[in-house]
């Protein structure tokens, strides 16, 4: 007897024994196509495919419509688009549907990270994103996607675009059932002001149980059309066997529900159909207006990806799409035009306004060999780039990535209150159950009313949100100051710190450094010095180095050049070793080196050396920022010790130092010297670190809390906790008095979101608070909390 494929309805061949469990049941299926498709839409849980489906899937279709738009995501063309490759792992940020508290976020993290090879999963549930990081090789993303699936979310890469029109659809469909509850809850409350006054006091009982029919008709479709929402999410808490907000809130629904259904049929007790219907309406006007506060907080980042033009013109004239641009590319970018792409200027000069990235209002200059970042807008003149990033890598995008993850990483108060939120829940439904055994035995008839207040006006989601929305609004706040975080702890850590380092050079001063005298050591003409100083200073990237660029000549080629980081440069040329640095670096092979030092002015900050022979110093000049000396005095001002820490050993570092008036100087610091001092401070100080150069990168690493200048090196960036885009130091000030009010803002939400519980709860027992006003203060409760914290918002640049 020939047997079919399960899966095409095709022969299986005599001597093909391949089979796949589906619904209970060995399947046959035909070929190991079949057979892996099968496997895959079992193990995505998607077996009710074969449940509905009407014909056997053929073979250029195998897959259902929802699978296969998931196992798209698993190809690397399509990946390129989204996913950032780290050290060991892939990372992708995904927009989710559905979540709508702190518990949806945790459920969603809990299940990710029982699966093999997800890293770290982090959800945000105020700007409805999740930042994920798995393995490829052992976890496909479409697998991962999956599992959100079956939990009842949707999830998919997040774009700015695809994400704000599920926002409108979002908004729609609650619009919708906020419509429908509305008129249900207008037309039941007449009804039930007849009923309960007895307005028409001549009302026999067959009409009352007709108004209580009529009444039941417009409950119905509030109950399961307008609610399904605090339904669902109810269920997929349950089904993970954990509490959330809208189970008490569902609980009471159905109650209340069922109870008026069966008062209406046995025609004896009371119905509770207009507190369906208000409850309901109530509900959802809360959550409308909350979304619409929250989505408010969350617009910030995801606008910055609008500003990249969507398409691009090639040099040859023909324009393509922008995400579609590659490394190399070659592209013009005319007048008034936003750059499609990070780029290095090959042809033309311009001014470009940066205003997007750095807070900065007046357009840069920038001409051959500058670099142009995707979003930012060109001014007067026409240029030629060469896309240096790809999108997913360029500036604006890692802006956004890191926005979410800082946004993502919870402070350990926000976590405290997820966990007090979910036993909260718990310890409702105990004393929901224990009040309507209480006064069923005492007033049974008021049993059921009171107990639905209680469920509904302690619901703790104004606890749930008192963080996450305060820390998203600061987040959005920083980033307009031109403040770009990297870590979660920021906030937090700014408002404990007691110190303060920072670096001199670049930092401090404007790292703009000019070379003013050269004293020659040697029978060596100055032109030729100068020539040899440029280019070993070429392979180091200092603000240092750039005062030596005007002198190079490319006839002088050294081989083997090594930079000792903190100290100097080392090559060979004809031979001779040359070093240029830090006096005793650059005679560290001189056997009268002790004698040769006292030649070496502390007036000159750079010297050049051949085979340890004193060759010539350099006298260099760097301007102090503008706004050095008020971020010292207001640092100051605080409390908050001041120490410079440079590696310039020069008598410039002591004249900065006391122009500026830091508390501690440390000069003459190699990197691990800076790491080591800063170490040495102890456990009670704090440390906030600002520096910019390869030498700051382990202290930055190292301090409790590190700045980054924006053009500062990689290196120190990628270390840093947070990197200041626009270089002003004033705009540190401003982070910490955010930080400050951020605090504060979170410890009133949480004040106001306890102290409401703790007020309403003991009068929802006693029988003092209506359903419908515990609807209507559980609602206020949240809209207050997060409408405090927009107030963040309003900090601008």
């Amino acid at each position: 007897m020939t047997k079919n494929c399960y899966h095409c309805g095709d022969p299986v061949p005599s001597d093909c024994h391949l089979q796949v469990e589906i619904l209970g049941e060995m399947r046959e299926m035909c070929c190991p196509g079949c057979e892996a498709v099968a496997q895959t839409i079992v193990d995505s849980g998607l077996t009710s495919y074969y449940e509905y489906r009407t014909a056997p899937a053929e073979k250029a279709d195998l897959v259902p419509q929802q699978l296969q738009s998931l196992l798209l995501y698993d190809h690397e063309e399509i990946q390129q688009e989204f996913v950032r490759d780290t050290e060991n792992s892939k990372e992708v940020s995904l927009s989710l549907d559905g979540v709508s508290c702190a518990a949806c976020a945790w459920l969603i993290e809990k299940q990710l990270m029982r699966e093999p090879g997800v890293v770290s999963i982090r959800v945000n549930t105020t700007t409805h994103r999740a930042l994920l990081n798995w393995d490829p090789e052992t976890a496909k993303l479409s697998h991962l996607l999956s599992v959100i699936h079956q939990l009842g979310y949707k999830a998919a890469p997040f774009e700015a675009d695809a994400q704000e029109q599920q926002y409108h659809r979002t908004m729609k469909t609650y619009l919708y059932r906020l419509g429908i509850a509305g008129l249900a809850t207008m037309q039941v409350m007449m009804l039930a002001v007849a009923l309960y006054f007895e307005i028409f006091g001549d009302l026999d009982t067959e009409f009352k149980n007709y108004l209580r029919w009529v009444s039941l008709i417009f409950a119905t479709p509030v109950l399961l059309y307008s609610a399904l929402p605090f339904y669902l999410n109810a269920w997929r808490n349950l089904r993970a066997r954990t509490l959330g907000m809208d189970v008490p809130v569902s609980i009471a629904l159905l109650f209340a529900y069922i109870a008026s259904f069966y008062a209406t049929v046995t025609e004896q007790g009371e119905v509770f159909f207009e507190s369906v219907s208000m409850f309901t309406f109530f509900l959802l006007l809360g959550r409308f207006l909350e979304m619409r506060a929250r989505r408010q907080a969350a617009a910030a980042s995801a606008n910055l990806l609008k500003l990249v033009p969507t398409m691009a013109t090639l040099e040859d004239g023909s324009q393509i799409a922008a995400k579609t641009l590659k490394v190399g590319d070659v592209i013009t970018v005319l007048p008034g035009e936003s750059m499609p792409a990070d780029g290095e200027i090959l042809r033309g000069e311009t001014v470009i306004d940066e205003s997007m990235l750095t807070g900065e209002p007046m357009p840069v200059p920038r001409t051959q060999g500058d670099l142009a970042y995707a979003g930012t807008i060109n001014g007067e003149g026409n240029i030629t780039l060469r896309v240096i990033k790809e999108r997913q890598n360029s500036l604006i995008s890692n802006i956004v990535r890191l926005q979410d993850e800082a946004q993502s990483s919870k402070p350990k108060v926000a976590e405290l209150a997820d966990v007090v939120a979910r036993y909260f829940v718990g310890a409702i439904l105990v004393i929901a159950a224990g009040t309507w055994l209480y006064w069923h035995q005492q007033q049974p008839e008021n049993a059921l009313w009171i107990t639905l207040a209680v469920l509904v006006a302690t619901c703790p989601c104004a606890l749930s949100l008192a963080t996450p929305t305060a820390i998203t609004c600061s987040t959005s706040s920083l980033g307009r100051l031109g403040i770009l975080l990297r870590r979660g702890h920021v906030l937090e850590t700014l408002c404990k710190i007691n110190q303060l380092i920072i670096d001199k050079t670049g930092t401090l001063t404007e790292g703009n450094i000019r070379l003013v005298d050269t004293r020659l050591h040697c029978d060596i003409s100055k032109t030729d010095v100068l020539a040899y100083a440029a280019e070993l200073e070429r392979f180091a990237n200092h603000p240092i180095a750039k005062a030596f660029t005007a002198f190079r000549n490319s006839d002088v080629v050294f081989d083997d050049v090594e930079n000792v980081i903190g100290r100097g440069l080392k090559g060979k040329l004809n031979g001779s070793e040359w070093r240029i640095g830090q006096a005793a670096f650059v005679l560290e092979n001189n056997p009268e080196k002790d004698i040769t030092l006292e030649q070496c002015d502390n007036q000159f900050q750079v010297w050049l050396s051949r085979d340890g022979e004193l060759v010539a110093g350099f006298k260099l000049e760097d301007p102090v920022r503008d706004d050095s000396k008020e971020l010292i005095e207001k640092f100051q001002a605080s409390g908050i010790k001041v120490t410079m820490l440079t590696g310039d050993h020069s008598a410039n570092a002591q004249l900065v130092a006391d122009k500026l008036k830091v508390d501690n100087l440390i000069a003459g610091a190699t990197p691990e010297g800076k790491l080591e001092y800063l170490r040495s401070l102890g456990d009670d100080n704090i440390a906030l670190m600002i520096g910019d150069g390869v030498n700051d990168a382990p202290v930055l690493a190292g301090a409790h809390l590190s700045v980054a200048m924006g053009g500062g090196t990689d290196v120190a960036k990628s270390s840093a906790d947070m990197v200041l885009l626009g270089d002003q130091l004033a705009r540190i000030l401003r982070a910490r008095e955010l930080a400050l009010k951020t605090r504060r803002i979170i410890r009133e939400n949480l004040a106001w979101a306890l102290g409401y519980n703790l007020v309403i709860l003991p009068l929802a027992v006693a029988g003092f608070v209506a359903p419908y006003i515990a609807v209507v203060g559980m609602s206020a409760s949240s809209i207050i909390v997060v409408s405090n914290s927009l107030r963040l918002l309003r900090e601008n640049g």
